[in-house]
């Protein structure tokens, strides 16, 4: 046997699989079955607990391969030798991925990397946090009075060799945003939200409605209802910090006060 051709050596399988915003009722059936079927399950931070107790099988490795911003990580390349190594093996190898795989969950560098190795990784969808954040608050994404479109955004690029300093044109995004009507969804933004803010004001009115959702679909969510202007001071007064969604748009107007949870701020306050 050649051991210089990937190819010969894959005798398991590998899928990417989003667990969702946390909330396991939100798991698809297809996720459930692939992680009940893995004997290798690789699980980021922000998979539920719960989700690998109910479904993980009797005796599957279990390995927690954390990657949250400003603490400790894996390295990523260390996460997609792991994988690499377990297919060969002959394995049954889940990648366990909070929200949605495709959706700023490294999914895409991982399937490239694998397919460099010469394997093929099937990839089931799961809820992005964006949707469910607004969704638990019982708004839309769009919405033919407010919004024509939705972008989802990260506020947290790659840095490194190579990055841009700001790879985000958030000026640009904010003139799009009012002048197309679209509302945008920010990941990972919580951490740089002063210069968020600042930049989309050069777009955006002041009083453009906000949200601010933690821990999404969970029991412990919290969120505020805000507006542009205040973004920052919201965050900061309430004591959010990620995992958490930033969202901004019109359709949020239609978020009524009497249908916000306790504690949860009115817009203009």
């Amino acid at each position: 046997m050649n051991n210089d051709n990937p190819t010969s050596l894959i005798a398991g399988r590998c899928t990417l699989v989003g667990a969702g915003p946390g909330d396991p009722e939100l798991l698809t059936i297809k996720a459930v079955k692939a992680i009940q079927a893995a004997t290798v399950l690789l699980v980021d931070d922000l998979v539920n607990d719960q989700i690998v107790q109910a479904y993980a099988r009797p005796g599957a490795r279990i390995v927690h391969v954390g990657k949250r911003g400003g603490c400790k990580s894996t390295p990523q390349a260390f996460i997609e030798r792991l994988m690499i190594t377990a297919v060969r093996e002959g394995e049954t190898v889940v990648r366990l991925k909070g929200g949605d795989p495709f959706i700023f969950g490294r999914g895409g560098e991982e399937v490239e990397h694998l397919r460099e190795a010469g394997i093929e990784c099937a990839v089931v969808n799961g809820i992005t946090a964006g949707l469910a954040a607004v969704t638990a608050l019982g708004v839309p994404l769009t919405h033919r009075d407010h919004a024509q479109g939705v972008v989802f955004v990260t506020g947290h690029a790659k840095t490194g060799a190579g990055a841009a300093e700001d790879p985000t044109d958030w000026r640009a995004l904010a003139a799009t945003a009012y002048n197309a009507r679209l509302t945008l969804v920010i990941y990972m933004g919580v951490s740089g939200v002063s210069h968020i803010e600042r930049e989309l004001l050069h777009g955006l009115p002041a009083d453009t409605p906000v949200a601010v959702i933690q821990h999404a679909s969970l029991p412990h969510q919290k969120h505020i209802a805000t507006t542009l202007g205040k973004l920052q001071d919201g965050i900061a007064e309430a004591g959010l910090a990620s995992p958490a969604v930033i969202v901004v748009g019109d359709v949020l107007r239609g978020l009524a006060a009497a249908a916000l949870p306790v504690g949860a701020e009115k817009f203009g306050t």
